[in-house]
Parts: structure tokens; sequence; C-alpha cells
């Protein structure tokens, strides 16, 4: 699922490992918003959020929008997710395990807030496949990944997210077919 792809940089990596930054990527996704918007909605002290909104912003994956006046006139600058996490693969060792935790925790955190459980759909399956099976069940599942990615959004539309992940099943030994 690399596509078009390219290696993060440790930089990019390290900004990536982090389930609260991940959640500020989701929540800037579709509106611009402060640091102090952003801590409002995480329940979050504004100062842990600045130091990773800036992070984000150092990698790129945040982009300061144009400044703005806030209520009581002080200068706020919303920030906007890129879209770039989407476009980088994090593949050394250490960095995959500290993203894979992130995604995960990120994922775990957020599910917690749904309201309606029902509205949570999930399914875990097991398959036995070979590796070129294995590569292009992936490859079909990435390809429908970017083509919804690629769809402009509908601003009607209901916000959801989606996680997807393939391991070794591990409950699981090898079969001998001799």
């Amino acid at each position: 699922m690399t596509g078009s792809r390219r290696l993060a940089t440790d930089a990019e990596a390290k900004a990536l490992a982090s389930a609260l930054r991940l959640r500020i990527l989701r929540l800037c996704l579709d509106e611009a918003l402060t640091n102090k918007e952003i801590a409002a909605k995480l329940g979050a002290n504004p100062a842990t959020i600045l130091h990773h909104v800036r992070t984000l912003v150092a990698t790129g994956f945040l982009s300061a929008q144009g400044e703005r006046r806030g209520t009581r006139g002080a200068r706020e600058i919303p920030y906007r997710a890129t879209g770039k996490s989407w476009y980088v693969s994090v593949v050394d060792g250490d960095a995959v395990v500290a993203r894979n935790r992130a995604m995960i925790d990120a994922f775990l955190q957020e599910i917690e807030l749904v309201e309606e459980p029902a509205a949570i759909h999930l399914t875990r399956m097991a398959l036995r496949v070979n590796p070129e099976d294995l590569a292009e069940f992936l490859e079909r599942i990435g390809g429908l990944l970017e083509e919804y990615k690629q769809r402009r959004p509908d601003p009607a539309g209901q916000p959801v997210s989606v996680f997807f992940a393939v391991h070794p099943d591990t409950g699981r030994g090898m079969r001998d077919n001799r």
C-alpha cells in the first residue's frame, strides 16, 4: 500500500509516532483550528498542544493559516492538516513500532469518544494466503483507500475514520504441506 508514497525522514517518522499528534492532524483535516481550539477539543493543556503543533508544522504535516483575532482581540493562528501524512511511509523497525503504537492508541482514544457504540463497525478475520495473494490483497485495499482519499470531500457528508491493519497471525502456525 505504498503507491506514490515516499520514505519518511527521521523527523517525520518521529512526528507520526505520537497518538496526540495523529489526533491533532485528524482534528485539523476539515477545518483550521487554533492551538487553543485544539487543546479544548482534546481536553489538553494548551502548552502541551503548542509543542505538538510546532512539531507538526516543522515537519510539514500542519500548515499555519492566516492570522486572525480572537474574541478578546488576541492574535490567533489557525492550523490545517496538509494531508502529507498519507504520502509518507515509515519503514525503520523501531520507528514502525512507535508509529503503529501511536496509530492504535489514537484509534482507541477516538472510539472511546463515540457516543453510539453501534456506529463503530469492526471486522476481524483470519486468512491463509500465499505471498502473491497477500500482495494483491494489500494492493487492492490500498487502491480502494486511495480512490476514496482522492474524492472531493462532501461538505454535508458524515466524517468517518478508517483504521486498517494486516498482521501475521501469531496464534496460528505455518502448516506443514508435505
